[in-house]
Protein backbone atom coordinates (compact mmCIF):
# COMPACT_ATOMS: atom_id res chain seq x y z
CA UNK A 1 0.00 0.00 0.00
CA UNK A 2 1.26 3.49 -0.89
CA UNK A 3 0.56 6.56 1.22
CA UNK A 4 0.75 9.71 -0.88
CA UNK A 5 -0.26 13.19 0.20
CA UNK A 6 -2.78 15.01 -1.96
CA UNK A 7 -2.19 18.45 -3.47
CA UNK A 8 -3.76 20.35 -0.56
CA UNK A 9 -1.69 18.46 2.01
CA UNK A 10 1.53 19.09 0.07
CA UNK A 11 0.66 22.78 -0.23
CA UNK A 12 0.00 22.89 3.53
CA UNK A 13 3.48 21.47 4.12
CA UNK A 14 5.04 24.01 1.74
CA UNK A 15 3.26 26.90 3.42
CA UNK A 16 4.48 25.83 6.86
CA UNK A 17 7.99 25.35 5.50
CA UNK A 18 7.96 28.91 4.13
CA UNK A 19 6.58 30.34 7.37
CA UNK A 20 9.17 28.56 9.51
CA UNK A 21 12.09 29.24 7.17
CA UNK A 22 11.43 32.96 7.60
CA UNK A 23 11.15 32.70 11.40
CA UNK A 24 14.89 32.38 12.30
CA UNK A 25 14.28 29.25 14.36
CA UNK A 26 17.81 28.96 15.80
CA UNK A 27 17.34 32.33 17.50
CA UNK A 28 13.85 31.36 18.69
CA UNK A 29 15.14 28.05 20.09
CA UNK A 30 18.07 29.68 21.89
CA UNK A 31 15.73 32.19 23.49
CA UNK A 32 13.29 29.47 24.53
CA UNK A 33 16.08 27.47 26.16
CA UNK A 34 17.02 30.58 28.17
CA UNK A 35 13.43 31.07 29.34
CA UNK A 36 12.73 33.94 26.93
CA UNK A 37 9.40 32.78 25.52
CA UNK A 38 8.30 35.92 23.65
CA UNK A 39 9.60 35.06 20.15
CA UNK A 40 8.45 31.46 20.51
CA UNK A 41 4.94 32.48 21.57
CA UNK A 42 4.72 34.94 18.69
CA UNK A 43 5.58 32.08 16.33
CA UNK A 44 3.03 29.89 18.14
CA UNK A 45 0.26 32.37 17.27
CA UNK A 46 1.34 32.43 13.63
CA UNK A 47 1.19 28.62 13.53
CA UNK A 48 -2.27 28.78 15.06
CA UNK A 49 -3.33 31.23 12.34
CA UNK A 50 -2.12 28.65 9.82
CA UNK A 51 -4.50 26.12 11.42
CA UNK A 52 -1.96 23.84 13.09
CA UNK A 53 -3.56 23.67 16.55
CA UNK A 54 -7.11 23.37 15.24
CA UNK A 55 -6.34 20.06 13.52
CA UNK A 56 -6.91 17.88 16.59
CA UNK A 57 -9.73 19.97 18.10
CA UNK A 58 -13.29 18.89 17.21
CA UNK A 59 -15.41 21.27 15.15
CA UNK A 60 -17.90 21.61 18.00
CA UNK A 61 -15.23 23.40 20.02
CA UNK A 62 -13.84 25.74 17.38
CA UNK A 63 -11.45 23.36 15.65
CA UNK A 64 -11.53 21.58 12.31
CA UNK A 65 -10.52 18.08 13.35
CA UNK A 66 -9.61 15.54 14.09
CA UNK A 67 -7.37 15.27 11.02
CA UNK A 68 -4.50 12.85 11.77
CA UNK A 69 -2.88 13.00 8.32
CA UNK A 70 -2.74 16.79 8.30
CA UNK A 71 -1.49 16.72 11.88
CA UNK A 72 1.37 14.46 10.78
CA UNK A 73 2.16 16.81 7.89
CA UNK A 74 2.33 19.76 10.28
CA UNK A 75 4.36 18.03 12.99
CA UNK A 76 6.93 16.74 10.52
CA UNK A 77 7.52 20.33 9.39
CA UNK A 78 7.64 21.63 12.96
CA UNK A 79 10.10 18.87 13.86
CA UNK A 80 12.24 19.58 10.80
CA UNK A 81 12.50 23.26 11.73
CA UNK A 82 12.97 22.59 15.46
CA UNK A 83 9.95 24.54 16.73
CA UNK A 84 10.12 24.68 20.54
CA UNK A 85 7.26 24.45 23.00
CA UNK A 86 4.59 21.93 24.06
CA UNK A 87 3.33 21.35 20.53
CA UNK A 88 2.69 17.63 21.01
CA UNK A 89 1.06 18.27 24.38
CA UNK A 90 -1.29 20.87 22.91
CA UNK A 91 -2.32 18.44 20.17
CA UNK A 92 -2.91 15.69 22.72
CA UNK A 93 -4.79 18.08 25.02
CA UNK A 94 -7.14 18.84 22.15
CA UNK A 95 -7.95 15.14 21.89
CA UNK A 96 -8.16 14.70 25.67
CA UNK A 97 -10.51 17.60 26.35
CA UNK A 98 -12.59 16.91 23.25
CA UNK A 99 -13.22 13.35 24.39
CA UNK A 100 -13.77 14.33 28.04
CA UNK A 101 -16.24 17.07 27.12
CA UNK A 102 -18.00 19.29 29.64
CA UNK A 103 -17.23 22.83 30.80
CA UNK A 104 -13.44 22.36 30.68
CA UNK A 105 -13.64 21.52 26.96
CA UNK A 106 -15.85 24.54 26.24
CA UNK A 107 -13.47 26.83 28.12
CA UNK A 108 -10.10 25.65 26.78
CA UNK A 109 -10.52 24.03 23.37
CA UNK A 110 -11.43 27.19 21.43
CA UNK A 111 -8.41 28.89 22.98
CA UNK A 112 -6.11 25.99 22.07
CA UNK A 113 -7.39 25.96 18.48
CA UNK A 114 -6.94 29.72 18.09
CA UNK A 115 -3.49 29.78 19.70
CA UNK A 116 -4.58 32.20 22.43
CA UNK A 117 -3.74 29.54 25.02
CA UNK A 118 -0.68 27.29 25.27
CA UNK A 119 -1.22 24.16 27.32
CA UNK A 120 0.94 21.30 28.51
CA UNK A 121 0.02 17.84 29.65
CA UNK A 122 1.15 14.96 31.86
CA UNK A 123 -0.60 11.59 31.62
CA UNK A 124 -0.33 8.65 33.95
CA UNK A 125 1.80 5.94 32.36
CA UNK A 126 3.96 8.37 30.38
CA UNK A 127 6.07 9.84 33.15
CA UNK A 128 5.45 12.63 35.67
CA UNK A 129 6.73 15.58 33.62
CA UNK A 130 4.96 18.29 31.65
CA UNK A 131 6.94 19.91 28.85
CA UNK A 132 7.50 23.68 29.08
CA UNK A 133 4.94 24.10 31.84
CA UNK A 134 6.43 27.52 32.68
CA UNK A 135 5.33 28.83 29.27
CA UNK A 136 1.85 27.28 29.42
CA UNK A 137 -1.41 28.97 30.36
CA UNK A 138 -2.61 25.66 31.80
CA UNK A 139 -1.15 22.28 32.67
CA UNK A 140 -3.53 19.33 32.66
CA UNK A 141 -2.80 16.07 34.43
CA UNK A 142 -4.65 12.76 34.42
CA UNK A 143 -4.38 10.08 37.07
CA UNK A 144 -6.93 7.31 37.20
CA UNK A 145 -10.37 8.75 36.41
CA UNK A 146 -9.53 12.34 37.33
CA UNK A 147 -8.57 15.18 35.00
CA UNK A 148 -6.98 18.03 36.92
CA UNK A 149 -5.84 21.54 36.20
CA UNK A 150 -2.45 21.58 37.93
CA UNK A 151 -1.92 24.09 40.71
CA UNK A 152 1.37 25.27 39.19
CA UNK A 153 4.20 24.46 36.80
CA UNK A 154 6.23 22.82 39.56
CA UNK A 155 9.94 22.08 39.68
CA UNK A 156 12.23 22.30 36.64
CA UNK A 157 14.14 19.10 35.86
CA UNK A 158 17.37 18.90 33.89
CA UNK A 159 16.90 17.81 30.29
CA UNK A 160 19.29 16.61 27.61
CA UNK A 161 17.77 19.25 25.33
CA UNK A 162 17.80 22.70 27.00
CA UNK A 163 14.95 23.79 24.73
CA UNK A 164 12.75 20.95 26.08
CA UNK A 165 12.14 22.17 29.62
CA UNK A 166 10.61 19.47 31.82
CA UNK A 167 8.57 20.31 34.91
CA UNK A 168 6.95 18.12 37.53
CA UNK A 169 3.52 19.76 38.02
CA UNK A 170 2.53 20.69 41.55
CA UNK A 171 0.36 18.12 43.30
CA UNK A 172 -3.31 18.76 43.82
CA UNK A 173 -5.07 21.25 41.65
CA UNK A 174 -8.68 21.53 40.59
CA UNK A 175 -10.53 18.43 39.39
CA UNK A 176 -12.18 19.57 36.15
CA UNK A 177 -13.60 16.22 34.99
CA UNK A 178 -13.93 12.75 36.45
CA UNK A 179 -15.33 9.38 35.54
CA UNK A 180 -14.73 6.52 33.11
CA UNK A 181 -14.80 8.88 30.12
CA UNK A 182 -11.65 10.56 31.46
CA UNK A 183 -9.74 7.29 31.42
CA UNK A 184 -10.81 6.61 27.83
CA UNK A 185 -10.00 10.18 26.81
CA UNK A 186 -6.54 9.88 28.35
CA UNK A 187 -5.90 6.67 26.44
CA UNK A 188 -6.78 8.39 23.15
CA UNK A 189 -4.69 11.45 24.07
CA UNK A 190 -1.68 9.27 24.87
CA UNK A 191 -1.95 7.58 21.47
CA UNK A 192 -2.09 10.96 19.73
CA UNK A 193 0.87 12.25 21.74
CA UNK A 194 2.89 9.20 20.66
CA UNK A 195 1.80 9.77 17.06
CA UNK A 196 2.66 13.48 17.07
CA UNK A 197 6.06 12.80 18.65
CA UNK A 198 6.81 10.25 15.92
CA UNK A 199 6.11 12.94 13.32
CA UNK A 200 8.40 15.38 15.12
CA UNK A 201 11.16 12.77 15.29
CA UNK A 202 10.87 12.09 11.57
CA UNK A 203 11.15 15.80 10.80
CA UNK A 204 14.12 16.17 13.12
CA UNK A 205 15.88 13.29 11.36
CA UNK A 206 15.21 14.86 7.97
CA UNK A 207 16.80 18.13 9.11
CA UNK A 208 19.86 16.34 10.43
CA UNK A 209 20.32 14.37 7.22
CA UNK A 210 19.95 17.46 5.01
CA UNK A 211 22.48 19.40 7.06
CA UNK A 212 24.93 16.50 6.98
CA UNK A 213 24.66 15.99 3.23
CA UNK A 214 25.30 19.70 2.69
CA UNK A 215 28.31 19.62 5.02
CA UNK A 216 30.06 16.61 3.48
CA UNK A 217 29.76 18.23 0.07
CA UNK A 218 31.79 21.24 1.21
CA UNK A 219 34.22 19.63 3.66
CA UNK A 220 37.34 18.38 1.89
CA UNK A 221 40.04 15.87 2.75
CA UNK A 222 42.95 14.82 0.53
CA UNK A 223 41.76 17.49 -1.89
CA UNK A 224 38.26 16.06 -2.46
CA UNK A 225 34.87 16.41 -0.71
CA UNK A 226 34.47 13.82 2.06
CA UNK A 227 31.03 13.11 0.63
CA UNK A 228 32.72 11.34 -2.27
CA UNK A 229 34.12 8.64 0.05
CA UNK A 230 32.33 5.31 -0.21
CA UNK A 231 32.03 4.84 3.55
CA UNK A 232 30.39 8.24 3.93
CA UNK A 233 27.96 7.50 1.10
CA UNK A 234 26.99 4.20 2.70
CA UNK A 235 26.39 5.83 6.09
CA UNK A 236 24.19 8.51 4.57
CA UNK A 237 22.29 5.94 2.49
CA UNK A 238 21.55 3.87 5.60
CA UNK A 239 20.29 7.00 7.38
CA UNK A 240 18.06 7.89 4.45
CA UNK A 241 16.62 4.37 4.30
CA UNK A 242 15.72 4.49 7.99
CA UNK A 243 13.82 7.74 7.53
CA UNK A 244 12.09 6.62 4.35
CA UNK A 245 10.97 3.33 5.92
CA UNK A 246 9.52 5.27 8.87
CA UNK A 247 7.50 7.64 6.69
CA UNK A 248 4.86 5.16 5.40
CA UNK A 249 4.46 3.77 8.91
CA UNK A 250 3.68 7.28 10.17
CA UNK A 251 1.11 8.03 7.47
CA UNK A 252 -0.31 4.52 7.69
CA UNK A 253 -0.88 5.11 11.40
CA UNK A 254 -2.54 8.44 10.54
CA UNK A 255 -4.98 6.67 8.22
CA UNK A 256 -5.79 4.09 10.90
CA UNK A 257 -6.41 6.87 13.44
CA UNK A 258 -8.67 8.66 10.99
CA UNK A 259 -10.66 5.47 10.37
CA UNK A 260 -10.87 4.56 14.05
CA UNK A 261 -9.25 1.20 13.36
CA UNK A 262 -8.86 -1.17 16.33
CA UNK A 263 -5.22 -1.57 15.33
CA UNK A 264 -4.50 2.16 15.40
CA UNK A 265 -2.70 2.05 18.73
CA UNK A 266 -0.29 -0.62 17.55
CA UNK A 267 0.23 1.18 14.24
CA UNK A 268 1.08 4.39 16.08
CA UNK A 269 3.52 2.53 18.33
CA UNK A 270 5.23 0.95 15.30
CA UNK A 271 5.56 4.37 13.67
CA UNK A 272 7.02 5.81 16.86
CA UNK A 273 9.68 3.08 17.08
CA UNK A 274 10.67 3.50 13.43
CA UNK A 275 10.68 7.30 13.39
CA UNK A 276 12.34 7.64 16.78
CA UNK A 277 15.12 5.22 15.96
CA UNK A 278 15.62 6.71 12.49
CA UNK A 279 15.83 10.23 13.89
CA UNK A 280 18.33 9.17 16.52
CA UNK A 281 20.40 7.32 13.90
CA UNK A 282 20.41 10.51 11.81
CA UNK A 283 21.78 12.38 14.83
CA UNK A 284 24.60 9.87 15.31
CA UNK A 285 25.45 10.07 11.60
CA UNK A 286 25.42 13.87 11.71
CA UNK A 287 27.67 14.00 14.75
CA UNK A 288 30.20 11.59 13.28
CA UNK A 289 30.36 13.18 9.82
CA UNK A 290 30.52 16.74 11.12
CA UNK A 291 33.53 15.74 13.21
CA UNK A 292 34.61 17.96 16.10
CA UNK A 293 32.53 20.92 14.87
CA UNK A 294 29.41 18.89 15.73
CA UNK A 295 30.13 19.35 19.42
CA UNK A 296 30.23 23.14 19.34
CA UNK A 297 27.51 25.29 20.94
CA UNK A 298 27.72 27.83 18.12
CA UNK A 299 26.62 25.34 15.47
CA UNK A 300 22.86 25.56 14.92
CA UNK A 301 22.84 21.84 14.23
CA UNK A 302 23.57 21.23 17.92
CA UNK A 303 19.93 21.94 18.82
CA UNK A 304 18.68 19.21 16.49
CA UNK A 305 21.37 16.81 17.71
CA UNK A 306 20.20 17.32 21.29
CA UNK A 307 16.56 16.83 20.39
CA UNK A 308 16.74 13.51 18.55
CA UNK A 309 17.19 11.24 21.57
CA UNK A 310 14.56 12.93 23.79
CA UNK A 311 12.06 12.61 20.93
CA UNK A 312 12.94 8.93 20.58
CA UNK A 313 12.02 8.35 24.23
CA UNK A 314 9.21 10.89 24.81
CA UNK A 315 5.60 9.64 24.91
CA UNK A 316 6.65 6.02 24.61
CA UNK A 317 10.15 4.58 24.76
CA UNK A 318 11.19 2.14 22.03
CA UNK A 319 10.75 -0.83 24.37
CA UNK A 320 7.30 0.32 25.51
CA UNK A 321 6.19 0.89 21.93
CA UNK A 322 7.49 -2.50 20.80
CA UNK A 323 5.51 -4.12 23.62
CA UNK A 324 2.42 -2.25 22.46
CA UNK A 325 2.93 -3.44 18.89
CA UNK A 326 3.23 -7.04 20.08
CA UNK A 327 0.16 -6.75 22.29
CA UNK A 328 -1.84 -5.26 19.43
CA UNK A 329 -0.74 -8.00 17.06
CA UNK A 330 -1.75 -10.70 19.54
CA UNK A 331 -5.15 -9.06 20.00
CA UNK A 332 -5.79 -8.91 16.25
CA UNK A 333 -4.69 -12.55 15.85
CA UNK A 334 -6.91 -13.82 18.68
CA UNK A 335 -9.85 -16.01 17.55
CA UNK A 336 -13.27 -14.33 17.53
CA UNK A 337 -15.13 -15.66 20.55
CA UNK A 338 -18.44 -14.31 19.28
CA UNK A 339 -18.56 -16.82 16.42
CA UNK A 340 -20.27 -20.23 16.41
Amino acid sequence: MRFLLDDEQREFARSLDALLTAADLPTVVRGWAAGEHGPGLALWRRLADAGVFALAVPEAYGGVGPFPVETAVALVELGRHGVPGPVVESVAAGVLLGAAGGPVAKEWLPRIASGTAVVSLALEGYGPYALDADAADAVFTVAGDELRLAAGAGELTRSMDPARRLFRPEAGGEVVAAGPQVREAARAAGTWATFATAAQALGCGEALLRATVAYVKQRTQFGVPVGSFQAVKHRLADTLLGLEFARPLLYGAAVELAEGSPGAGAAVAAAKVAAGEAGYAAARTALQLHGAVGYTEELDLAWWLRRARPLRDAWGTPSACRARVLAGWKTLQAPDSSGP
